[in-house]
């Protein structure tokens, strides 16, 4: 694979153009700057390319060319289909958006597909590109991926030629004698109406959301991905959501590192409301009565705030029967605020809330440690310029409770870091090393332990 800074400074153009291609429509005022077209590298360039040189990688470690066997979309993988039907639908848009001179809307759906592309399917299919048996299973994978990139390629051929033309060129024409010997002499992909499957689109959309609510939740308490968490519980905006929620959990489960994925069917658990009825409206409204009305929603019994809370949530007006006077409010004049139970961390988009069970056991805390363990290892590998196939021997010296965490998840390190021995002890000659642990003047930006334990790892390629 060609490096793409390569490819960047011989045509840089490319990046200019899709930065003017997707900023607006043509003839319009707009900023420009170094920067902006930076951002255009890192979302959109490097992406494309990351993804096309990890397809390309991978290919040929296995030997797999478009010659090689390929099932049938019908019996392919449920992420094959979906990204498939994504892949049919944005040829069917960007078709229609050039027929119209649309030139954003030609090419800013391309975008959000190629972050799509590398950020979920890519990420979620990479164990069945990594695994050693070249079942039907992982032919689907390279058939599915290599017919997105392909046709990328050719979707991306009017607005940014040279980077199209170097992709198609690789993919397609080293294989294929007959082939046109360019992606701009090559015919116009054509959507097939077949494989777009709206239901299956509009599903996994849904679980993007939720996961994208489930990370904002870890984030509000700082609590990294790595760290296994007992349960994530979700709020849907019907009984058709929940059911996409509880047949896609093991998806959801995985993403976002839960051992268990439920439907949230109410909140007391999980959720306190507060109200906050508006002096600016209200005082008008009710006059000598506001504050008594104001201190009814605050301080209220907790069952009949939650159930107003909920009214209000509905969209729906609630009635409040104070010494025989009538209040009536609407969801315009209540502040409805949610906060997190004890143990609970919550974020909301709308009609959906997840609830993450922050509560830590021991074996939840071991396995956060291991999955660390894991990522400090890949970035020795990285450093230590190893190929992603090699297989390794690591060696390793640990403060007590994290060695106990090796341990106990030996045979995933194992597994996750290509490690054909796994040994405590310390390293021999040979060996690439590195130590991470608090820092001796206690300086926190500069500690690199785990979770407050010390950790020297030492690796050597088999």
């Amino acid at each position: 694979v060609v490096d793409p800074w390569d490819i960047l400074n011989t045509h840089g153009a490319d990046a200019f153009r899709w930065y003017l291609y997707t900023s607006g429509p043509p003839g319009e005022p707009r900023r420009f700057s170094k920067d902006l077209v930076g951002k255009v590298l890192s979302s959109f360039w490097l992406t494309l390319w990351n993804t096309y040189s990890f397809f390309v990688t991978y290919a040929n470690i296995d030997g797999w060319t478009p010659a090689s066997t390929q099932p049938p979309v019908a019996e392919r993988d449920p992420m094959d289909r979906y990204i498939l039907a994504e892949l049919h639908e944005l040829v069917q848009d960007v078709t229609e958006a050039f027929d119209k001179y649309d030139v954003p809307g030609a090419t800013r759906p391309v975008q959000a597909f190629v972050e799509t592309l590398s950020n979920w399917y890519v990420r979620l299919s990479r164990r069945r590109f990594w695994k050693s048996e070249s079942d039907s299973d992982k032919l689907s994978a390279y058939a599915t991926l290599y017919e997105c990139l392909v046709t990328v390629s050719k979707l991306i051929a009017p607005t940014v030629p040279f980077l199209a033309d170097a992709m198609y060129r690789n993919l397609v024409t080293t294989h294929d004698q007959s082939a046109p010997i360019s992606v701009h002499l090559a015919l116009w992909p054509e959507a097939n109406p077949e494989l777009i499957d709206r239901t299956m689109i509009d599903e996994m959309r849904l679980v993007q959301r939720l996961v994208s609510l489930g990370r904002s939740a870890r984030e509000s308490v700082s609590m990294g991905v790595r760290q296994p968490l007992a349960s994530a519980r979700f709020a849907t905006r019907d009984a058709k959501e929940a059911d996409v929620v509880r047949r896609l959990s093991g998806l959801i489960s995985n993403e976002l590192n839960v051992k268990q994925v439920e439907v949230l069917e109410g909140a007391a658990d999980v959720v306190e409301y507060k109200l906050n009825p508006l002096p600016s409206i209200l005082g008008k409204k009710f006059g000598k009565d506001f504050p008594r009305v104001q201190k009814t929603l605050r301080e209220g019994d907790s069952a009949d705030v939650r159930r107003w809370a909920e009214t209000l949530l509905r969209d729906e007006n609630i009635v409040l029967e104070l010494d025989g006077s009538t209040f009536e409010m609407t969801p315009e004049e209540v502040e409805v605020h949610r906060n997190a139970a004890e143990g609970y961390a919550i974020a909301e988009d709308g009609n959906y809330l997840v609830a993450l069970d922050t509560r830590l056991t021991e074996d939840l805390i071991m396995e956060g440690l291991a999955r660390e363990v894991v990522r400090r290892v890949q970035t020795m590998r990285k450093d230590a310029d190893f190929d992603i196939s090699d297989t390794i021997s690591l060696k390793y010296t640990a403060s007590e409770r994290l060695a106990n965490a090796i341990e106990r998840y030996a045979d995933y390190i194992r597994a996750e870091t290509l490690s054909a021995q796994l040994e405590q002890g310390e390293p021999t000659n040979g060996y690439y090393r590195a130590y991470f642990g608090p820092d001796p003047d206690g300086d926190p930006k500069k500690d690199t332990s785990i979770d407050g334990e010390s950790l020297t790892l030492a690796v050597k390629r088999m």
